[in-house]
């Protein structure tokens, strides 16, 4: 028989409070007891200067992380501050952009709709959206519902994400729709290459299966029932009075600054969720629980049964294994099998099958981290773009908590950081090695201005301001920037928003006749997100008439 989530009475293992300025008390479920003299338990001694040492290393100015071990939460706590303004302490009531944890939300709602027998989740998607379109018909008329879970589709990494990312105007149906002129790249169910789009199309499957709009699914079929009142939609419905963090980003990759609080309105199913790390120990244990809210025999009362938690579990894209890393010590963390159920990623660690999934968003990176054979949860929020601190203070929790010998995690994921800047500068050094730096471009630079049209995207314009020219796409609010000669007819593109890290270099394609026919972008610097695809547009200039009508021209 699973474990209903329930309070615990005890809490064997709520840490002593630091004396460290900044670092929040001890936080439990509203009513577990709290004893201030609470012992330390033996696998979490030293966690807490452990996770102090990993924030101030990776320069993160907030943590919270909560550990669910047999039904009870051994300890929820926040490190940190939630501003760097105001000084505030992060506790485990604070709330964090989870970003792509969302993903299992999403597809934990699609079975949800299935339990009812709304939907089943070999159906197509076009029995519920009948327009949907992909670029290719085969997997138009091929594609399940279970395909928008599994990143398998054919499209390529990211494909897409300019759509949404970093905030469009376009609506979540807009975004769906523009999906019949993104381009398929592999074959279908051929292997694997994350997206974030479908998982949009998904939110509007639950949409039409269910007759509500997803939000309301969402806290009617979920957060209520689990009581989860600290999870919010998405930013814009953050209110008043609400324990946020800030998210900070390192502009130019450097300078820790705070991050615009974004919202993905049209693409939530994908990305959009804040939640904090006590309620989360309630999303964590009902996953551990297969789905059980509470109660047990004939009087449990369940989201959905054991078999539709293990066809979210089960593997549905196998994911090729890396090289191993040049750090030695994180060979322990290599997995030896990788995969992508719905939702989920799957894979091992010493021995023990982990079900988890990691979230990015500006100013924040998360990790949520299920050990089932062991009944155990991990949770670490975060409030900057650091992958390798989220990391460090998972695999010390799965140490702890699984009896092994302590790593320093936290010197392996700087040294990996270490590594990636260095392939990064070397990467930058090529580009200066290759440039013809006397070159000049082939035209004046009114000669570059236009409005130019991806067939996915929409309108991007190119103007002259003054001796400079400036770029703006025209649905996305902070792609704003200014180019700069590189050599021949490439610039670079700085955006005047510095925290999005995403400068990209920008060739112009000149006819036979010296006039511009098509234009190429790429980001520079191989740090930079992947969902910044602009190395998937295909801009070609517009004339006046049809630049006046946009993007429905």
């Amino acid at each position: 028989m699973p474990n209903a989530i329930r309070l615990p009475t005890t809490l064997a293992a709520l840490l002593l409070s630091l004396s460290l300025a900044g670092v929040a008390a001890a936080q439990t479920l509203p009513t577990a007891e709290v004893r201030a003299d609470a012992p330390v338990a033996d696998p979490l001694q030293g966690f807490d200067a452990y996770v102090e040492n990993v924030r101030t290393q990776f320069d993160v100015p907030g943590i919270a992380v909560a550990i669910v071990k047999d039904g009870e939460v051994v300890l929820e706590r926040g490190y940190g501050v939630k501003d760097l303004a105001s000084r505030e302490p992060v506790d485990a009531h604070t709330m964090f952009a989870i970003a792509s944890n969302t993903k299992a939300f999403t597809a934990t709602a699609l079975q949800i709709l299935a339990g009812d027998g709304r939907l089943a989740m070999d159906d197509r998607v076009i029995d519920h959206l009948p327009w949907f379109r992909m670029s290719d018909p085969y997997i138009t008329r091929e594609m399940r519902i279970r395909d928008l879970l599994a990143h398998r589709s054919g499209l390529a990494l990211g494909a897409g994400d300019l759509l949404y990312w970093p905030g469009t105007d376009y609506t979540t149906e807009e975004v769906a729709r523009r999906l019949a002129e993104v381009p398929i790249e592999g074959g279908f169910r051929e292997q694997y290459a994350y997206d974030n789009i479908l998982f949009g199309v998904a939110q509007l499957v639950v949409e039409a299966a269910s007759g509500q709009r997803f939000e309301a699914f969402l806290r009617e079929r979920i957060l209520d029932p689990l009581g989860m009142d600290e999870t919010r939609f998405n930013s814009d419905h953050l209110r008043p009075g609400d324990n946020v963090a800030t998210g900070y980003s390192k502009a130019d990759f450097t300078k820790l600054v705070a991050a615009p609080r974004m919202a993905w309105g049209n693409v939530s199913g994908a990305g959009g969720l804040y939640s904090s790390a006590h309620d989360l120990t309630r999303w964590v244990r009902l996953q551990l629980d297969q789905g059980v809210v509470e109660g047990e025999g004939a009087h449990v009362r369940r989201l959905f049964d054991e078999a539709q938690q293990r066809d979210m579990w089960n593997v549905l894209t196998p994911i090729p294994l890396g090289k191993p890393s040049t750090v030695p010590e994180l060979a322990a963390a290599a997995p030896n099998f990788r995969g992508y159920a719905q939702g989920w990623n799957v894979s091992d660690y010493r021995g023990e099958r982990l079900v988890w999934h990691t979230g990015g968003w500006p100013g924040f990176y998360s990790r949520i981290t299920l050990v089932p054979g062991h009944e155990l949860g991990v949770i670490v929020l975060t409030s900057a773009e650091v992958g390798g601190a989220f990391n460090a203070v998972t695999m010390r929790a799965l140490d702890a908590m699984l009896g092994e010998a302590p790593t320093d995690w936290t010197a392996a994921y700087l040294a990996a950081r270490g590594n990636a800047q260095e392939e990064a500068d070397e990467d930058w050094r090529k580009h200066q090695a290759a440039r013809v730096a006397d070159s000049s471009p082939s035209l004046a630079l009114d000669g570059y201005a236009a409005t130019y049209r991806d067939p996915w995207y929409g309108d991007v314009v190119v103007a002259r301001n003054g001796d400079a020219l400036r770029i703006r796409f025209t649905r996305s609010p902070a792609l704003v920037g200014t180019l700069s000669h590189w050599q021949h007819d490439t610039f670079v593109v700085r955006w005047d928003e510095r925290w999005l890290n995403a400068d990209a270099f920008l060739t112009f394609d000149l006819g036979p006749d010296g006039d511009v026919r098509a234009a190429r972008m790429e980001a520079i610097s191989p740090l930079t997100d992947f969902s910044f695809d602009f190395h998937h547009l295909r801009l070609e200039p517009v004339d006046d008439d049809a630049a006046s009508n946009g993007d429905d021209a």
